[in-house]
């Protein structure tokens, strides 16, 4: 059997804006106020789990790597002999340009993937460079993902990719895949947004990817309006209400009178707002006095995640310390009919808090009414 290759490239400040309440890491101003805040890479360890996976399923594979922390070390980490291409950034910061430097030194190389760790923004970076010119995969290590190159978690990216390099390439297909980035411009006037940068081929298999961000209908918004008046009518006094990122939870909020964040966490006991666009840390110091809380959140259109895809302000401890029963999620039933399988998803950074996710959970879908729907890890 011909000996397949995989170029490995990771960015490792992808998604450190996620927990401390910041809408991405692109840039240096951004990625400055992420590090004040606190901020700690994840990305590192995420691609680690995924070429662990890679590793096991296609030994035989030959792997390229950017060097250092752009890729080697957690190739190395993961109990792989990776190959490096290109000038060791250690000591120097990180950029854009060190992801496209990679993906052309891959695409010189002829390799059969380039397998990268990142979000929406490293994306357009390997579009930009490689184009549809090399098969791509995304492991899920930013913020937002809209993009339908992403797998659902990193095991399953390192599943696809020894999938399609190993024993089972015969059983995975390449599909066209949309490469999407938050519209910037409609975040500020008040709208999730997703704007379309092109198109790459990417590995397939139903189980393991995610499909791209889908955007709501005007039928969907005013369900959606309904549910959340609906719910703001039922919060229990005393409670303290985490509201998630999304414009179902920031309606909830304005049926309350109050003013909410579109992309972030704000808080909310006895009708008032206590905490605005949170980070991960202020969100655990609102807990810290043990009252009764809950966590609310949405359905991300067209991929089906509760957590993981832009509400990383909801780490492993805030969701222990909740607790499972009292996640509440809001959703319209056009929303879940849309998705591509009938299961919703976690990607929490943390594989126990995700089995302890895992199960059946109720949905409410609509004033008075709510169905029954299986999330898996």
């Amino acid at each position: 059997m011909e000996r397949r290759t995989v170029g490995v490239v990771v960015n490792p400040v992808a998604g450190m804006g996620g927990p401390v309440g910041l809408k991405g890491t692109d840039g240096a101003t951004t990625l400055a106020e992420a590090r004040a805040r606190g901020a700690v890479a994840t990305a590192p360890e995420r691609a680690r789990r995924a070429l662990a996976r890679l590793a096991a399923e296609a030994p035989d594979a030959a792997v390229l790597v950017a060097p250092g922390v752009l890729g080697a070390e957690a190739a190395t980490a993961a109990g792989l002999h990776p190959v490096p291409i290109g000038p060791d950034p250690t000591g120097e910061a990180t950029t854009a340009a060190d992801t496209r430097a990679a993906a052309a030194a891959f695409a010189a190389r002829d390799v059969d993937l380039i397998l990268f760790a990142g979000g929406d923004g490293t994306a357009r970076d390997v579009l930009d460079t490689v184009g549809g010119r090399v098969p791509v995969l995304g492991i899920p290590t930013g913020v937002k993902m809209h993009s339908a190159v992403f797998a659902r978690s990193p095991e399953a990216a390192g599943n696809l990719a020894g999938l399609y390099l190993g024993r089972g390439r015969a059983q995975v297909r390449l599909r066209e895949a949309e490469v999407m980035d938050i519209d910037e411009d409609a975040v500020r006037a008040g709208r999730v947004s997703a704007r379309l940068h092109g198109y790459v081929r990417t590995p397939y298999e139903r189980s393991l990817v995610q499909n791209a961000k889908a955007g709501p209908r005007v039928s969907d918004e005013e369900a959606a309006a309904a549910i959340a008046a609906a719910f703001a009518r039922e919060m229990e006094p005393g409670t303290l209400h985490l509201l998630g990122p999304g414009t179902t939870c920031r309606r909830v909020a304005e049926a309350l009178g109050l003013e909410g964040t579109l992309l972030g966490v704000d808080a909310v006991r006895d009708g008032r707002l206590v905490g605005r666009d949170l980070t991960r840390g202020q969100i655990a110091a609102l807990l810290a006095d043990g009252g009764p809380a809950r966590i609310v959140v949405s359905v991300t259109g067209g991929q089906g995640f509760l957590f993981g895809r832009g509400n990383q302000q909801f780490g492993p401890e805030i969701l222990r310390r909740v607790g499972r029963e009292n996640v509440v999620v809001l959703t319209t039933m056009e929303k879940l009919l849309s998705l591509a399988e009938p299961r919703l998803f976690v990607d929490t950074g943390d594989p126990e808090t995700d089995r302890a996710l895992a199960g059946w959970i109720r949905v409410r879908t609509g004033p008075d009414r709510s169905t029954m729907m299986k999330v898996a890890a």
